[in-house]
């Protein structure tokens, strides 16, 4: 086989939590007297994002009346309850695709842009933190998506090469960043249909978790 290892984003491909963040923009734009039709786009555009290149995102699509952080603050808190109770689904095919990592001996990485603590409670909720081997997390970086530093790390981090890589992303800004970084770049599409931009990075593009262990399957058999 001619990967040896497989990078997982989080929210969008492990958790089915781009949903809640999307529930909580929009709760957030109705508070702040945002126009709730650019919220959707907004969305899009930040997804996989920094708070940094959000803010920029933010400030003009909505102006800079409005403390972006301060709005994000009131989006994280929404998503922080939801996240506890009633907390995250994870996504069909997640589980089963970790396993089979797991038992061909493939590593596995986490490259998310989420902050190690929130991230850390959600995995160890639902018993997935163990199936890393090694775990980036957004504020171990100091370059986010869309740039490749974090799969870059990930890659070093686990000793391995780019090439020999699979990179899992749902979000025009993490397919950018592992194409990038040189992995071999797989979108798994979530809420946001893939563009121009993601196509010109992404080598495969999928419906589902399942879909891309097929893939895998079919790699370990033409060994």
């Amino acid at each position: 086989m001619r990967f040896r290892a497989v990078v997982f984003d989080m929210d969008g491909v492990i958790f089915d939590s781009e949903r809640v963040y999307r529930m909580m923009e929009h709760r957030a734009a109705a508070i702040y007297g945002l126009p709730d039709e650019k919220v959707e786009s907004f969305c899009n555009l930040i997804a996989g994002g920094t708070k940094d290149t959000n803010r920029k995102h933010f400030e003009a699509m909505f102006g800079t009346n409005i403390d972006y952080l301060e709005f994000r603050e009131v989006v994280n808190s929404g998503v922080d309850a939801y996240g506890k109770d009633p907390g995250y689904d994870v996504k069909p095919g997640i589980r089963e695709l970790l396993n089979y990592l797991k038992e061909q001996k493939l590593l596995v990485g986490l490259a998310t842009s989420t902050a190690g603590e929130r991230a850390e409670y959600h995995l160890k909720r639902h018993g997935l933190y163990d199936y890393f081997d090694k775990i980036i997390y957004g504020d171990m970086v100091k370059r986010g998506k869309p740039n490749p530093d974090i799969y870059l790390t990930a890659c070093e981090t686990l000793g391995v090469s780019p090439a020999e890589t699979v990179g899992v992303e749902d979000s025009i800004n993490g397919v950018i960043s592992s194409g990038r970084a040189g992995l071999f770049t797989a979108m798994v599409v979530d809420l946001i249909e893939p563009d121009e931009k993601a196509l010109e990075y992404a080598d495969v593009v999928f419906r589902s978790a399942s879909e891309l262990q097929q893939m895998l399957m079919k790699e370990m058999l033409s060994d």
